[in-house]
């Protein structure tokens, strides 16, 4: 979700188990990026280039926008059974409308939840595929596969992922503007704005105050503040990469993908270890909350005994955690 959810998760009570997965006979295939409203979960299919519905209390699956021929990609916008999109792999909510971020398109799109109606709300859609790093009102900006997206419901904040860019759209106009990062540069230096850089930046979210992305190349966590744009390293170390927990860059992962907050915390899909961590923003301590380190499966469990294949997506809604646990082709609970 977008701005900050008090959770009521206790570190001894992590129990993991399977809401819906393509195994049940659930319309999912590799499953990415995951919000919900509190009643439902919303889901970006990258495979299927399609967005669900997942019912919390039943588990029940439903397609609300992409094609209904599976595995067709395209770009359109209107009707949820008539929109396409490509390779989608980000998606965030305000309660009202979901927002993703339609990668290999390049675009950011809309769905007014109430009626499933598809429409652009960033990028050149009227060229949709072009990539650029154009700042701009809506249809002048551009972006390079866009991954993560957030939202605090005034603004979009968006993983400009080929760009290595964290951008800020104004959701009423569609303005697009750079915080931080400076489009092509690779690198891992902390700073303001345009001196900071990063690396393959894939999952973002926000408390309003500041936003953290998942550095995923760099195997970092970074912070921005989003008055200054002034970056800094939470957690993790560019170059270095592992499982240990530890506080802040003494702790190590790999390819961390996806990250949600409650305003006290990030939890973070640490995708090629397998495992769901957790960061307490206020000290940078790093712990391993669910998944053995260095080990793929698909078990419900205790936390540390449960298994995950290529975890991505991850929300929380107050009160559990939700996992796109990609490989598996399933959405898992951390209760």
């Amino acid at each position: 979700m977008g701005g900050a959810v008090q959770t009521t998760l206790a570190p001894q009570s992590k129990v993991v188990t399977t809401l819906a997965s393509k195994a049940r006979g659930a319309l999912l295939d590799g499953p990415q990026g995951i919000t919900t409203d509190g009643v439902n979960l919303y889901v970006v299919d990258p495979v299927n280039n399609t967005v669900s519905k997942i019912a919390i209390a039943s588990g029940l699956v439903t397609r609300i926008a992409g094609s209904l021929t599976t595995q067709a990609w395209g770009y359109e916008d209107g009707p949820g059974n008539v929109a396409n999109f490509k390779r989608p792999q980000g998606i965030t909510t305000d309660g009202k409308n979901l927002y993703i971020a339609d990668t290999f398109n390049h675009v950011i799109r809309k769905i007014v939840i109430a009626t499933g109606m598809v429409s652009t709300l960033s990028g050149r859609w009227n060229s949709a595929g072009a990539m650029g790093s154009d700042d701009g009102v809506a249809r002048d900006a551009s972006f390079s596969a866009p991954r993560g997206i957030t939202t605090d419901g005034s603004y979009l904040y968006v993983a400009d992922t080929g760009n290595h860019t964290i951008r800020k759209i104004t959701i009423a106009t569609g303005d697009v503007t750079t915080l931080a990062g400076t489009p092509g540069v690779v690198g891992h230096a902390d700073g303001i704005g345009s001196t900071a850089s990063f690396d393959s930046l894939t999952g973002i979210t926000t408390d309003g105050t500041n936003v953290y992305v998942a550095d995923a190349k760099n195997n970092a966590i970074r912070k921005v503040v989003i008055a200054t744009g002034a970056v800094t390293t939470l957690a993790g170390q560019a170059g270095t990469f592992g499982a240990e927990d530890g506080i802040g860059t003494r702790a190590r992962f790999t390819g961390p993908h996806s990250l949600v907050t409650d305003g006290t915390s990030i939890f973070v899909t640490d995708s090629f270890n397998f495992t769901i961590r957790k960061i307490v923003i206020a000290t940078g301590v790093v712990t391993t909350i669910a998944g053995i380190p260095g080990v793929s499966g698909k078990m419900d469990g205790l936390g540390r005994n449960a298994t995950f294949s290529r975890p991505s997506g991850i929300t929380n809604d107050g009160i559990y955690l939700y996992v796109s646990d990609t490989k598996n082709s399933a959405i898992r609970i951390i209760e």
